[in-house]
């Protein structure tokens, strides 16, 4: 199955897309039932994360779709495309989840699966999306997991049936975890979807949506949560920084 078309955003094939098109994009993957089809929203933390993490770098290159969730790989995207082609909006990860859910509302052969998070949180989700045919949830052990722990969420996965399994680990665990797997995975799509489980929960405020447009998100979860992200923020975006600029001079 063909991807949408892509542009190099330090070094990784970021898909020109949006909203529409990469939902049309999972529900083909989706249907086409032959194989496991791992999906990422990435954002500056990932991308850079990736680039600076050779090991990390050769996970991510096994994803089929990578979104453009921060404002950040939208402008670099934008200045590789003609005016016609520019992007509007970037395709953020939590947003991109709420899109394919509203899409399957009431349709019981399309499933979901949601793995990762506390039980508390996956049991608001369920609720939450009611509507939705969530055919399984599954809250794994904190920390390093027991070697049988893979094969029981892959049996979990298959008696599901779900077609879209939600993957909120965090980075970079989730997406090591689809990437290590994706031969041996019941085919569906898989979504590495990071902090998105405890924002559709409740368990965590969303920056405002004009926050979010003019590409300063990450300074508004900074203030909310400084201690966990100030490292994350202050490395990874001087990173990302810097390889746009070495990349740009290398040409």
């Amino acid at each position: 199955m063909n991807s949408p078309q892509t542009r190099p955003v330090i070094g990784f094939p970021v898909a020109v897309t949006s909203y529409a098109d990469a939902t049309h994009w999972c529900q083909k993957a989706a249907g086409s039932g032959d194989r496991a089809y791992a999906v990422s929203a990435a954002n500056t933390h990932l991308l850079s994360h990736a680039r600076h993490d050779e090991d990390y770098g050769k996970v991510m290159r096994r994803f089929d779709l990578i979104c453009p969730d921060g404002m950040p790989l939208v402008w670099t995207l934008n200045a590789q495309l003609p005016e016609a082609e520019k992007l509007t909006d970037r395709v953020y990860g939590p947003s991109l989840m709420l899109e394919l859910l509203k899409s399957t509302e009431g349709a019981s052969d399309q499933a979901h699966f949601f793995l990762g998070g506390s039980q508390s949180t996956l049991d608001k989700l369920k609720e939450r999306f009611s509507a939705n045919h969530v055919a399984g949830i599954y809250s794994p052990p904190f920390g390093e997991w027991p070697e049988d722990e893979h094969q029981k969420i892959k049996d979990l996965i298959r008696e599901s049936r779900a077609k879209y399994v939600w993957v909120g680990l965090g980075c970079p665990k989730q997406e090591t975890w689809i990437a290590n797997h994706l031969d041996s995975l019941p085919p569906a799509v898989y979504f590495g979807i990071g902090a998105a489980f405890a924002f559709h929960a409740g368990d965590v405020k969303q920056a405002p949506v004009l926050v979010q447009k003019l590409g300063m998100e990450w300074l508004y979860r900074l203030c909310a949560e400084p201690r966990r992200l100030f490292k994350r923020y202050a490395v990874h975006n001087s990173l990302f920084l810097y390889y746009s600029l070495k990349d740009h001079v290398t040409g």
